[in-house]
């Protein structure tokens, strides 16, 4: 990398830090996009609030009916819309530097299909609420993740064994999920389906305080690591030679990259090709080698809230779950992925 690119910062007793300063403006710019995007956000609706307004509410200067409105109905929406966003692009992230493969991520992995197997089961054979829904799609997640690192163990985990045990996996779990679906009634069903799609409808601040304190204990664990993750993208032996506990930092990372995932999930249903594009894009804005792990947390924040808004105002009185714009758009960049790969002869 280019020293212009770089800068050091030097703090008293010797420790320095360096940046790649358009990484970093890129990372402000995208968090800049997310809150005015948030804001808007919270503004739009059958009682729309002008932006000043919601911010006014935000620092307690507004009305009774401004406040119950911002602080009770859409703010925990919006919260959990920007949690869910970052933590599907790190856990993305994540998996596409430990496979060194674009498309190691966890819609292809199979990691949403197992949470929702979780959440259907409680749906389907138990009839369980919000909370068990929720716990089922972490512990699906969880379980599935962790037999696909099993799987695809052989002295190592290496990328490409990962990513065709995962397609593996995916094809397993999705028929599984769809004889769950053949044995519900027709209102779990239906509830099913709902959920399967993927919404940030009715979310509330039950939803917020668990993704939160899960977000609060993993990611300063992912970047705390994000040496090694970076080192591991050499390969194993420039690693090892470099100092990396290789093993342990990988399964370490993506055990973290499973529970944000599934905790994402269990918060939103399973919003698609987020945690697939948001890494990419970032990477691409950036120009940054490396996993680029702050930068894919605030383009899946963004790209979920902007996602949100249009699937809110983009279609008329038609709204649309907010997983049927990003499996769309997902799609379409899949695609477009493909062939790219394919025409560099990398598939």
């Amino acid at each position: 990398m280019s020293t212009t690119r770089t800068r050091s910062l030097r703090a008293r007793g010797g420790l320095s830090v360096r940046f790649d300063v358009r990484a970093l403006v890129v990372v402000v710019l995208l968090l800049v996009a997310a809150l005015a995007a948030s804001v808007v956000l919270i503004g739009t609706g059958d009682f729309p609030i002008p932006a000043a307004d919601v911010l006014r509410t935000l620092a307690g200067d507004g009305n009774a009916g401004q406040e119950f409105i911002v602080n009770e109905l859409r703010l925990p929406r919006v919260l959990v819309g920007l949690l869910v966003g970052a933590s599907l692009g790190l856990g993305g992230a994540i998996f596409q530097s430990v496979s060194r493969n674009p498309l190691g991520s966890p819609d292809v992995l199979g990691l949403g299909q197992g949470a929702t197997a979780g959440a259907l089961i409680m749906i389907v054979l138990f009839s369980g609420t919000a909370n068990q829904v929720a716990l089922g799609a972490l512990v699906g997640g969880l379980v599935t993740g962790v037999a696909i690192y099993l799987l695809a163990w052989k002295r190592g985990v290496h990328g490409y064994r990962l990513v065709l045990v995962g397609i593996g996996v995916t094809a397993i779990v999705t028929a599984v999920n769809g004889y769950l679906l053949t044995k519900a009634d027709l209102v779990d069903a239906a509830r099913a389906v709902v959920w399967m799609t993927g919404s940030l409808n009715g979310r509330d601040w039950a939803q917020v305080w668990p993704l939160l304190a899960m977000c609060a204990v993993l990611v300063p664990l992912v970047l705390g690591n994000a040496r090694g993750l970076r080192m591991m993208e050499m390969g194993d032996d420039v690693s090892y030679a470099l100092g990396v506990r290789v093993e342990r930092v990988r399964l370490l990372l993506m055990l973290s990259a499973v529970l944000l995932t599934a905790g994402a999930t269990a918060a939103a249903g399973p919003v698609g090709f987020v945690a697939l594009t948001a890494p990419q894009l970032a990477r691409r804005l950036t120009r940054s080698p490396g996993p680029n792990l702050v930068p894919s947390m605030c383009m899946g924040a963004a790209l979920l809230i902007v996602a949100d808004w249009a699937s809110q105002r983009a279609f008329g009185a038609d709204q649309l779950p907010v997983g049927v714009v990003t499996g769309v758009l997902g799609g379409i960049y899949l695609l477009w992925l493909l062939v790219t790969e394919r025409k560099a002869g990398r598939i």
